[in-house]
């Protein structure tokens, strides 16, 4: 009876431990992103009532949350001590990947528009595409940290590789977007359209960033974690990344064929901008990515 109340008390100990943690990295986040877009947070959120601003915000604290769910997921540590480096370690990583990531998105796949000025003068479509790509990364991390084991360099270095490549397959996704989107409309881009505020476009996009992350959590199961197997990581999450992004491309033309029979998508989305569509095609797109995730587990 003792020993119960014992290791219950250390269990109450390290769960207070890992949230005063995980609170204090939630609120970083917050001025971290005021940081970024070289604004005041409370400014942009309560006296200017930027939408677009908070809908960014917001995306980044759900984003850091979904990685800490991913640091705090497993066995207790050997002592208070290492509980609170471990916590520390993998949220201080997360939130440094998440902003990586962010960046990484700005400059190479959305290199044509300036994301950050554009959410400041209120741009609720690249909002809604950045808090997309906060999202996107955090689930990808949070794969890569549950793939993972232990706490040493070399693991880290595992889980930025897994990180790495699925940026790239995000950076494919988005080029293979445009390719689309560029077909269907000659005389406009998609990355134009995000800059002109169209909603609609950003929230099909977003569905598809975030459909394609999900289907990361699935490598975990065919990939045998190994430390010190460098090439063979990256090799490995390379490969399921393509094969994913295939099988889902072609499973997501097939869904919204059915779906949204009789409904002409280019015209509704892309030229009437009917967000209602829109949200359809975006839940369709997180949807089959969860049910496909779901089979291969």
């Amino acid at each position: 009876m003792m020993n119960d109340i014992g290791i219950s008390q250390e269990l109450a100990i390290i769960l207070v431990i890992d949230l005063a943690i995980a609170m204090l990295l939630l609120t970083l986040m917050r001025y971290i992103q005021g940081w970024w877009g070289r604004v005041n947070t409370t400014h942009e959120l309560a006296e200017k009532d930027n939408f677009a601003f908070g809908i960014s915000t917001a995306g980044a604290v759900l984003a850091l949350a979904i990685v800490l769910t991913g640091a705090i997921t497993g066995e207790a540590a050997e002592s208070y001590l290492m509980e609170a480096i471990g916590m520390t370690a993998y949220g201080g990583f997360g939130l440094i990947l998440i902003k990586l990531g962010r960046w990484l998105h700005d400059k190479v796949a959305l290199n044509q528009i300036d994301k950050p000025t554009l959410i400041v003068e209120g741009n609720m479509a690249v909002a809604v595409v950045d808090a997309s790509v906060a999202i996107a990364t955090a689930i990808i991390i949070r794969a890569n940290l549950l793939w993972a084991e232990g706490l040493s360099i070399n693991t880290f270095i595992a889980i930025f590789s897994g990180f790495l490549v699925a940026q790239f397959m995000l950076l494919v996704m988005t080029r293979l977007r445009e390719y689309l989107y560029q077909r269907r409309n000659p005389n406009g881009g998609l990355q134009v359209a995000l800059a002109q505020g169209q909603l609609a476009i950003a929230i099909r996009h977003g569905g598809y960033l975030v459909a394609l992350a999900l289907t990361f959590k699935s490598a975990s199961y065919f990939i045998v974690f190994d430390e010190f197997a460098y090439l063979t990581n990256i090799v490995g999450w390379l490969i399921y990344s393509v094969v994913m992004l295939f099988v889902l491309s072609i499973l997501l033309m097939i869904a919204k064929r059915l779906v949204l029979a009789n409904v002409n998508l280019t015209r509704e989305v892309d030229q009437q901008q009917n967000v209602g569509v829109a949200t359809i095609e975006m839940c369709i797109s997180i949807g089959i990515a969860l049910i496909l995730t779901s089979l291969m587990a």
